[in-house]
């Protein structure tokens, strides 16, 4: 089964304004899929240049890559596996400078990578200006067939679409040992393939914890800046996020470490060992999973430029996402995972310290009610849905703006 990616539709928005552009995203997540399934769509004109740098074959064509690509003349030429070799940067750097002087269109060159430092770094140096950076993630609440496993299989498609849950496990268990064995060691960093599983795993135990430097560096016995690196590499790679502290100007002591969750549900319960959705609904993480599932999915389908954060109290008050959506409009969302959720007093509290825009409970139900206080209690496919459809910067006008927490 090939499912439509909403992405297709940004990328070809892209390709017509800048000289190229760059889908980012871990391996497996569909990249590929998508450019060979739309590859006329995208090219609008004729049949699109497909390079894979990870075959022998391809990468030959481009011992005179200067000299390849003026041959193309206006064809789209796709780059598979393009961190494999970031010295084409400065060649396309050349190449893209000229097509300009001599008038030609944009989206003459559609990269392809695994998110790697080195990917970003080259094409921020050298591409500035010339190239546009999008990210493909894994399958969310609106691409995924309804009732598929979403949350326990994650939103990988291999995973997801697996014929049986044993086929999914299976799946991706090879998939986080072919990233620790053979994927990250040919981006660059030199790290045991035991030393990044455990941390990993650690990853997935304090699953939406503040994030505590020091404690996993004992656990690991390591130097602080070692784990550090850690982090920093799994983020880089799109498969950890990083999700900062909201700074607000109220007279409370604010938490000011970042929150840190595995992106994809599936690798959680992969990394635990958890085998079924059962065994899932038995386990301690079952709430930060749900959190961390909601959290990813939204953030998914949000307008460009929004911002994500959480507010925390040193006394426990919280909000588990703050949305400043573009626009200047903030939303504050409670996340559960009960089918009967209730108002808690740290929510309450919270909400009058930033005093949002809009508050809602995305919940485990269907239904759609409100709450006390202006609040409503929302499902996950349908908050999905609104976020998904607020692409103009009117709706988030400030103009818009009523207090508390009003309902649009």
């Amino acid at each position: 089964m090939i499912l439509d990616r909403r992405s297709t539709e940004s990328v070809l928005d892209y390709l017509k304004q800048f000289p190229a552009v760059c889908l980012l995203g871990p391996r497996q997540v569909g990249k590929t899929t998508l450019v060979r399934r739309h590859a006329g769509l995208l090219s609008g004109g004729p049949p699109p240049d497909y390079l894979d740098l990870e075959n022998p074959q391809d990468l030959q064509k481009l011992e005179d890559a200067t000299g390849y690509f003026e041959r193309q003349q206006d064809r789209l030429v796709i780059l598979d596996e393009v961190q494999r070799t970031p010295g084409l940067f400065q060649t396309l750097r050349g190449l893209i400078d000229a097509h300009r002087l001599a008038g030609r269109k944009a989206g003459h060159f559609l990269l392809l990578g695994s998110a790697s430092i080195d990917l970003l770094k080259q094409s921020s140096e050298t591409l500035a200006g010339r190239i546009a950076d999008l990210e493909l993630s894994p399958l969310d609440v609106l691409e995924a067939p309804p009732d598929s496993g979403l949350w326990w299989r994650g939103g990988f498609p291999d995973s997801l679409l697996a014929p049986d849950d044993s086929a999914s496990i299976r799946w991706r268990d090879q998939f986080i040992t072919t990233y620790l064995e053979r994927d990250i060691p040919l981006l660059g960093p030199r790290i045991p393939a035991a030393t990044l599983r455990r941390y990993w795993t650690m990853l997935a135990h304090q699953q939406g914890s503040v994030y505590n430097a020091a404690q996993m560096a004992r656990n690991l016995e390591v130097t602080g800046n070692t784990v550090a690196g850690y982090l920093d590499l799994l983020v880089d790679l799109l498969l950890v996020r990083r999700l900062p502290p909201y700074h607000a100007n109220v007279k409370k002591r604010l938490v000011k470490s970042p929150k840190v969750y595995i992106r994809d549900s599936g690798l959680v319960h992969a990394l635990l060992g958890i085998e079924s959705l059962h065994d899932l609904l038995g386990h301690p993480v079952v709430g930060m999973s749900w959190e961390g599932h909601v959290l990813e999915n939204l953030l998914r389908v949000a307008p460009e430029r929004s911002k994500a954060s959480f507010y925390r109290t040193h006394t426990g008050v919280e909000i588990d996402l703050v949305l400043e959506l573009p626009g200047g409009c903030l939303w504050a969302i409670e996340i559960k995972g009960t089918t009967a959720p209730k108002m808690e007093r740290g929510f309450r509290q919270a909400l009058d310290d930033i005093k949002p825009d809009r508050a809602c409970i995305v919940y485990g139900g269907k239904d759609r009610y409100p709450k006390a206080e202006g609040v409503e209690v929302i499902s996950l496919h349908d908050m999905a849905q609104e976020l998904a459809e607020r692409e103009s910067a009117d709706i988030g006008s400030p103009v818009f703006r009523h207090s508390p927490y009003s309902l649009f």
